[in-house]
Order: structure tokens, then sequence, then C-alpha cells
């Protein structure tokens, strides 16, 4: 289930057997009754991914005490919050692959795929209420509120194709960043009471998670394979940041001219090549670069004012990945 690649095998080296540990928790907490849930949620356990946020919420915890209970309950928590939004994105966005296999809704279909998505979420909001975990329930709830506030306000956005940078950052913060900084806020939450301990990791999981958006949509307009296709973004009329940059530093007739072709043709193969060229010759993949490199720095800063240990020291190498990845 965990990569063995050696950036991933040196970040996870003072958490390996709690990860290994938590693997099993996740199993168990994903278990039901219903014979075609467990065969698909078997289907979706030997999919994961690099369970990033899982790293995010143990690492955070060591860096301020000691694992515990209460850290596999967040992490399983987040992770299954995270795998539901994952399967129902996949119906929302209309995608038949993730990861570079079928995604549920492809062999299952709609209607199974939303309700496998609810399922997971209720398992996830009892395995806290039944543990007690009312901390931690109250930090993921509402990286829950931000999540759907985010895509919805980026479906209003994709229609009139009107974005400024400022709604592109409050997307992001409130669609992925919010769910990071749970991950980090949710770890520290289950070994300390310190508030300024819980508020920094909030704060630093909020910058590394934009950050971690701003790689993701770079990947769009990248060349190599990642497990899925090349531009979703333009065909599903989503405003990403170097597209944004790219609009901002053309003339008049050229934004007229790519707007237009994306609200009309967004599916088309040479429409979505020319918009990938047009942000590749308007600067807008350094730009970006640029910008997520800002909140790299951001996030280490606020990193370095925590405690110096192995797990600083990891979570460190986590940060570096999270801008460096190939996928």
């Amino acid at each position: 289930m965990f990569l063995t690649t050696s950036p991933i095998k040196s970040i996870k080296s003072p958490i390996e057997e709690d990860l290994l540990r938590f693997e099993k928790h996740f199993k168990k907490s994903m278990k039901s009754h219903v014979p075609l849930l467990d065969k698909i949620t078997y289907y979706i356990v030997q999919r994961k991914g690099k369970q990033v946020r899982p790293m995010f919420v143990f690492l955070s915890a060591k860096m301020w005490g000691e694992v515990n209970s209460s850290t596999y309950n967040a992490a399983s928590l987040i992770e299954l919050l995270h795998t539901a939004t994952l399967v129902h994105d996949d119906v929302v966005d209309d995608s038949n692959e993730r990861r570079g296999f079928l995604s549920i809704n492809a062999i299952w279909k709609n209607k199974i795929a939303v309700l496998v998505g609810d399922y997971l979420l209720s398992r996830g909001l009892l395995l806290a209420l039944d543990n007690d975990e009312f901390d931690i329930l109250k930090i993921v709830s509402q990286a829950v509120k931000e999540m759907s506030e985010g895509e919805l306000l980026q479906i209003e956005k994709a229609r009139k194709l009107d974005i400024k940078e400022s709604i592109y950052f409050d997307i992001i913060r409130q669609k992925t960043a919010s769910l990071i900084s749970s991950s980090c806020a949710a770890g520290t939450s289950s070994v300390t009471d310190n508030k300024v301990a819980i508020d920094t990791m909030r704060k630093f999981g909020e910058k590394i998670g934009i950050a971690f958006q701003i790689k993701d949509d770079l990947f769009d307009y990248g060349t190599s394979s990642i497990g899925k296709p090349r531009g979703i973004d333009i065909k599903e009329k989503k405003m990403t940041l170097p597209l944004i940059y790219a609009l901002s530093q053309s003339s008049s007739s050229e934004k007229r001219h790519i707007i237009k072709s994306i609200k009309k043709h967004s599916t088309k193969p040479k429409v979505i090549k020319e918009v990938i060229q047009f942000v590749h010759e308007k600067g807008g993949i350094e730009y970006s670069q640029s910008i997520m490199q800002d909140y790299k720095n951001q996030a280490l800063e606020l990193l370095h004012k925590c405690p110096n240990s192995e797990s600083r020291e990891s979570m460190e190498k986590l940060v570096d990945y999270v801008i460096s990845r190939k996928k």
C-alpha cells in the first residue's frame, strides 16, 4: 500500500510502525455487513495512494507528544473523509479513472458511488463519536464544510470564467488546504491541549496545502504521465493559477479568444492544446511555481517554530516532497 521510493521511505522513518498499525486500523474502520460494500472498500484499499494526509497526522502528533489511540482515530477519520470526497469528486467530475485505475463510478455506476462515499463519511463520523473524539471531530467537520463551499464556489465561478487570483486562493484554501490543515491540527490535538501548538500546525497545514494544490494544478499543463488525463481542468472549465496569470498578461483580444474557446469548446483536443501552449507562452507556469515556493517557505517558517526533532525533520522532507513530486 505504501510507496518504497527513497523520498517517501525517508519521510516515513520516524512513523513507519505507526503507519503499519494505522493501515490495519483503517481497514477495520471500513468494514461493513453488506458484501457489496466490502467488495468496493477492498477495491479502494488495494488502490490507495501515498497516504500523504495520514503522514501529516502522525508526524504532527509525534512533533508534540506520543502517538496514541486518538492519533489513530484522527488519521482514520481524515482518510475516510478524504476517500469519501475522492469517490464523490469522480462522480461530480464524471471521471472514469483514479490513479491509473477505473474509478468506483466507472465500475459500479454513479448511484452506488455516491452511496459508498456517504457510507465512508458516516463511518468516519461514527468512529469519532464512538471514541469521544469531540475535539478532533470539530476540527475535521470544519474541513467538510469548507471543502463543500470551495467546490461550490469553483462551480459557480466556472460558469463565467471570471475568477481572480483572490477567489482562486479562497477556493483552494477551502477545497484542498482545509483537509491538510485539519490533518496537522487533528494530529497535534490528539497528543496535546496546547492551543498555540494546534493553531501553529493548522496554519502550517493550510500553507503547505495551498502549495500542494498549486502543484496539482501545474500537472494539468505538464508533459509527463501522472495517472490521469491531461487538460482535465480545461475540459471542466476550472480556472487555476497558471491560466489566471496567463490571462492577466494577455491583450483584450487574446483574453476574449481564450475564454470563448474554453466556454464553447473546452473538450476539444485542439483547444486544450492551444490553451496549454498559451499558458506556457505567457509565463503561467513559472509564475505559479514561484507562488508555490512562497507558500512552501511560509510553511517552513511556521514549522521552525516547533520543537526540533526527527519528526520535524521528516515533516520538512514531506514539505519538499509535496512540491517536487512527479504525480
